[in-house]
């Protein structure tokens, strides 16, 4: 008999005379322990739970939503297509795969001539990094405006917190039904989302039946859920692993769960213990908000309804410089420029960029640029989506060289229009803010540790509240 400990829950696991395993599972019984029943239904407390969210066929999906703005009649997700390689030179390997190519046996990573002696009419679309990048941003933006526990781990996959949000949703199911729906309805393209008490099991879970859904993958449902599948399926056990399984006769998850760790690593040596436990459900990784080197920082919305009033654009400006200011002092990085951008109702994009003259952090830095950005970009057209984004970024330790003509957080720009309009004998005034930086980022880093405690919505500025009738 074994004893796992899984999120303040204990997994036994017995083996009857046949050597055959089954699971029981016995509450500790604290309070904040609960059944995946009453989880999925919003009468969890507290317990830590993760989401891992997984773009479907993200590089097909991504080059399918372009190429239908010059094709509204082919949609690649619906015939047989790959991405990568070229058609003609037949040189390259299959990058992703649609669903009806997946039918004729293409398989990522593959020889695009395999690919094409398999289904001789599938569809070649070359590869867009840039396109990828872009879109992989958009919905890092769109997650962020949740919360910004979240930890990127490649182009189309992150994990997310869910604890910091539980208050403003119902169920942690019904939290990730809501997050997909608008992944799919403002960015145009899908995501799986798995919820489990920690990563290895919320990574499992988003691989389940897929496209656009939600599935759970709690310590009660191992043994049906996870223990069946083909020991490939499990995470870190890559092929050649699993050959060497299979020769010892295990097949299944539930097989190699239930082998003697110490069996598996005379095989595999450390990579056994790591696979046992896995198998088992047990990861003790904790989730790293902003693990990765950001390059920039930035969040944009799409409106629910197109606006055309600079009054009501402003607003959002402040919530997104808001948001990206947070965001900032969470990875202790300073922005030294900041960029806005405008979408208009009929898809048109632009943007415009400004460089401060001292880094910064401070939404009342961020803010009263990103209007004057605003002022000078938007042509008076109804605004679609709005995004404020921040880059050049540094170290919050570094050691910062203020310029001579310093007067708190001057734009280069504005030290230009400011020497003019002294040469021309008038008076400037400046759009960003002249408070006392040290001040002012007292004040905002104790925001951020009241919306930490109570959530986002605990301090709100009343520029943000929505007027009364």
């Amino acid at each position: 008999m074994q004893f796992l400990c899984i999120a303040k829950r204990v997994v036994v696991n017995e083996w009857n005379s046949n050597g055959n395993v089954y699971s029981k599972i016995r509450d500790r019984k604290p309070k904040s322990c609960y059944t995946w029943k009453e989880i999925i239904t919003g009468k969890e407390d507290a317990m830590n739970l993760i989401f891992h969210i997984d773009v479907n066929s993200a590089y097909l999906s991504w080059s399918a939503i372009e190429r239908l703005k010059l094709d509204p009649s082919l949609d690649l997700r619906t015939i047989p297509a790959i991405i990568g390689g070229d058609e003609k030179s037949r040189h390259g390997v299959v990058l992703a795969k649609s669903i009806p190519a997946k039918k004729y046996g293409v398989r990522t990573g593959e020889p695009v001539a395999s690919a094409l002696r398999k289904c001789p009419f599938l569809h070649i679309e070359p590869p867009s990094h840039t396109l990828y990048s872009q879109r992989s941003r958009e919905l890092m933006e769109l997650l962020h405006t949740y919360t910004s526990d979240i930890e990127q781990v490649s182009i189309d996959e992150c994990y997310m917190d869910y604890t910091p949000i539980s208050h403003r949703f119902a169920s942690a199911q019904l939290a990730a039904r809501s997050i997909a729906d608008r992944v799919r309805n403002e960015l145009g393209f899908t995501v799986n989302i798995g919820i489990a008490p920690n990563k290895l099991l919320a990574k499992m879970a988003s691989d389940f039946e897929k496209p656009d859904r939600v599935h759970t993958l709690f310590p009660d449902e191992i043994p049906q859920k996870m223990w069946p599948l083909p020991v490939s399926e499990l995470f870190m056990v890559g092929h050649s692993s699993a050959e060497r399984l299979a020769q010892l006769g295990i097949r299944t998850i539930g097989e190699l769960a239930a082998t003697d760790p110490e069996f598996l690593q005379v095989h595999f040596k450390s990579h056994g213990k790591m696979m046992w436990e896995f198998a088992n459900g047990i990861d003790e990784s904790t989730l790293d908000p902003d693990s990765h080197e950001a390059k920039g920082i930035g969040n944009s919305t799409t409106l629910s309804q197109d606006i055309s009033s600079a009054q009501d654009a402003k607003r959002i400006l402040l919530s997104l410089s808001e948001q990206v200011a947070v965001r900032l002092r969470k990875s202790h990085q300073l922005a030294r420029t900041v960029t806005v951008e405008i979408k208009y109702s009929d898809f048109h994009s632009c943007s415009r960029q400004t460089q401060l003259s001292s880094p910064s952090s401070l939404s009342s830095v961020l803010y009263p640029c990103s209007c004057r950005l605003f002022e000078e970009l938007w042509n008076g057209s109804p605004i679609r989506l709005l995004g404020v984004r921040t880059s050049k970024l540094v170290s919050e330790d570094t050691p910062i060289q203020l310029s001579l003509f310093d007067d708190g957080f001057l734009t280069e720009d504005e030290h230009k229009h400011k020497q003019n309009q002294h040469h021309s004998g008038r008076d400037f005034a400046p759009s960003c803010s002249r408070t006392d930086p040290e001040k002012q980022k007292r004040l905002e880093e104790a925001m951020d540790q009241i919306r930490k405690r109570y959530g986002r919505d605990a301090v709100v500025r009343g520029s943000l509240l929505k007027k009364s009738r």
